[in-house]
């Protein structure tokens, strides 16, 4: 007797189980980013995982998951249409989604960070060693993951047998319907393409279409932690967000022969500089010290201490060059300081859909001239930072930097001093310094050291035993409680790395090689919220206090340089030169003669917490050597000169054809 054949699938059954399964993938992705390893944190907020990734269109109107699935729902479609066969096309979407999910679980878990754009660069350069980046265990994630996807082809199979259509979308017997259904099928392949395709390349750029739908549907970008990012906002949001970022708007008179003219304007002017200094910078050891969320709370509008927190840095002011940094965050963004501080390059210049150079940029460069590389061999490029090696992708960006060493909490290159105070989350500032200090005097040879503190990072949760550190407001208005706490415990904080600081250089000073020393707070901590209420007080929420100092070995101890009252992260290195009466690269002299006619510079300050949209559009903050602000408009023949170079070598060294890099601009004498 003939088996009975099954019943055709209607097509709205096609429709709920491909939403089903277009979820099962969303689900497997979110799975592979899950970390359940304990690691350390920087608020009390948990991973968003699970319920938490779906659960936030109920509690706080969120649909980003929804966003995930359109997503992946558009490239499902256009296999659907390839294939035509549901029953086909969909074990294949989720063997590509496990796949996919398998890989970021085992990056998560050796490196913790998620698949990124550039690691498709690896695929091609040196895929035959991924076995290599197996962790241990990893036998036992693969086995899951293949017995959960045999179990849907089994499924699959059952209901490929239970429907008489066998998947089949569509059908046409006769000529006249086989034409109509393969215009439809590529329709529903060329307009799903086309949908993804400007989606990817638009959603980074600020005013666009895309970047406007993505973040109505609750995209949050999350830019310091790519794995938070993607548990946040889902892997595949994530990802696409990095794919074609907004670098620059390439300046009209961009050539090779313009760049040779540019290359030949500041050789001359180094050669100018070099005729009146007589040291070389790297018969030193210069130590950039990012001081988290450094600054002086007397300085908060509003704001009434009942004693100095950071007397012992006041008085390493006042005796060498020092003065207030202006800077491009409030309460974060800690990054993009770290990176024109390293770079010499100016957040000001880039389009603001760039919201951080660390991961949307660096990455893909071909050419990443840092100041640490003018030291020469890697060897002599060290850096540390008491927390995760992931943040920031700062693992990978520092050995293209050219660092030897990157010594964190979480290795490879494990920081030796990790001791914390009272109840605070984070390793001490004196115990960096202390790391810093064996680093230093491990070798007689010159050095460039990058130091980022952990210490004042957020939250402020009343960690310091005796701390008798008081705040209140002179508004009228009593702080609240919350804010209270905050600020009181960040003084605290602040207090100790004044302490810490002063011993750190006091120690640097009992040395017998040349060390200098530029300290800088990256921005304010984000716990003003009296303060940041007022928008006229956006410019003093944006500036910390910097020094740069040298020790008694150095020969320059107590030297001030002109123009030191105001500055950016850009021009610390060629302020450091100065101070060290060091001779210059044609880079250094332009940002020697940039910073003549402008202190500091950085994109439009606000004054909330700094998030991942970046700040808005709009004039760009210029200071002149007293604090006050600049308009562009008003620049002589000479500063906008020096600002349209700034854009051609910023622009050649990012994200055009590095025509430099064949000359000697970066070249030391």
């Amino acid at each position: 007797m003939a088996k009975k054949a099954g019943k055709e699938f209607p097509g709205w059954l096609y429709g709920v189980l491909f939403v089903l399964f277009d979820a099962v993938g969303v689900a497997a992705l979110q799975i592979g980013v899950s970390e359940s390893a304990t690691r350390v944190q920087l608020s009390n907020n948990m991973w968003l995982t699970g319920w938490g990734f779906v659960g936030k269109m109920f509690t706080s109107a969120n649909f980003v998951a929804v966003l995930n699935l359109i997503l992946w729902g558009v490239l499902y479609v256009i296999l659907l249409m390839l294939t035509n066969r549901f029953w086909v096309a969909t074990p294949v979407f989720l063997a590509v989604t496990f796949i996919i999910a398998v890989i970021e679980h085992f990056k998560v878990s050796i490196r913790y960070e998620a698949i990124l754009p550039s690691d498709l660069n690896f695929l091609k350069a040196d895929a035959g060693n991924l076995m290599s980046f197996m962790p241990s265990g990893a036998q036992w994630t693969i086995l899951i993951a293949v017995a959960a996807f045999a179990a849907f082809v089994a499924l699959f199979v059952f209901l490929n047998r239970l429907d008489a259509r066998h998947g089949r979308l569509f059908r046409g017997s006769d000529k006249r319907s086989r034409s109509v259904n393969a215009i439809a099928r590529l329709l529903l392949i060329l307009l799903p393409g086309l949908f993804f395709t400007l989606y990817s390349m638009q959603v980074s750029t600020v005013g666009s279409w895309a970047k406007g739908f993505a973040t109505v549907m609750g995209d949050k970008p999350s830019m310091w932690d790519s794995v938070y990012d993607a548990q946040r906002n889902g892997p595949l949001v994530a990802f696409t967000r990095q794919l074609n970022p907004k670098v620059m708007v390439k300046p009209d008179d961009y050539s090779e022969e313009t760049m040779k003219q540019v290359a030949a304007r500041y050789e001359k002017a180094a050669k100018k500089i070099n005729a009146k200094r007589s040291a070389n910078m790297t018969d030193s050891t210069v130590i950039y010290v990012l001081s988290e969320s450094f600054s002086d709370p007397s300085r908060v509008p509003g704001l009434k201490v009942n004693k100095d927190s950071i007397p012992n840095i006041r008085k390493i002011k006042q005796n060498t060059t020092s003065g207030l940094m202006l800077s491009s965050g409030y309460g974060g963004g800690t990054a993009n300081l770290e990176y024109m501080g390293l770079s010499g390059l100016s957040m000001a210049n880039f389009d603001s859909s760039l919201t951080s150079p660390y991961q949307q940029l660096v990455p893909s460069e071909h050419w990443t001239p840092t100041i640490n590389q003018m030291w020469g061999a890697s060897k002599n490029s060290i850096g540390l930072h008491p927390y995760e090696s992931s943040m920031y992708s700062r693992a990978t960006n520092y050995k293209k930097f050219g660092f030897s060493h990157f010594y964190t909490l979480t290795g490879p290159d494990v920081i030796s001093h990790q001791d914390k105070i009272d109840d605070s989350p984070y390793v001490s500032d004196e115990a960096t310094y202390q790391s810093t200090l064996e680093e230093v005097r491990k070798t007689k040879s010159n050095q460039f050291l990058q130091v980022i503190t952990m210490q004042n990072h957020m939250p402020y949760h009343d960690w310091y035993k005796h701390n008798d550190f008081k705040a209140s407001s002179t508004t009228g208005k009593p702080l609240k409680d919350d804010e209270k706490e905050s600020i009181e415990t960040y003084q605290k904080g602040a207090s100790l790395t004044d302490g810490a600081t002063a011993g750190f250089l006091s120690e640097l000073d009992k040395l017998d090689k040349p060390v200098t020393v530029v300290f800088y707070g990256d921005h304010l901590p984000g716990i003003y919220s009296s303060a940041s209420a007022d928008d006229g007080n956006s410019l003093a929420l944006h500036q910390t206090d910097y020094f740069i100092w040298s020790n008694k070995a150095s020969g320059t101890q107590g030297n001030k340089i002109d123009n030191a009252e105001y500055s950016s992260p850009n021009f610390f290195v060629a302020q450091a030169a100065e101070h060290m009466d060091a001779k210059v690269s044609p880079y250094l002299a332009f940002l020697t003669e940039m910073h003549s006619k402008i202190s500091a510079m950085e994109p439009p300050v606000v004054n909330n917490i700094q998030g991942w949209d970046r700040i808005p559009e709009g004039q760009n903050i210029y200071l002149d050597s007293k604090g006050e602000p600049m308009a562009e408009d008003d620049f002589d023949a000479e500063t906008r000169q020096l600002l349209a170079d700034y854009r051609l070598i910023q622009y050649d060294i990012t994200t055009g054809k590095n025509y430099l890099k064949n000359t000697s601009f970066m070249t030391l004498p």
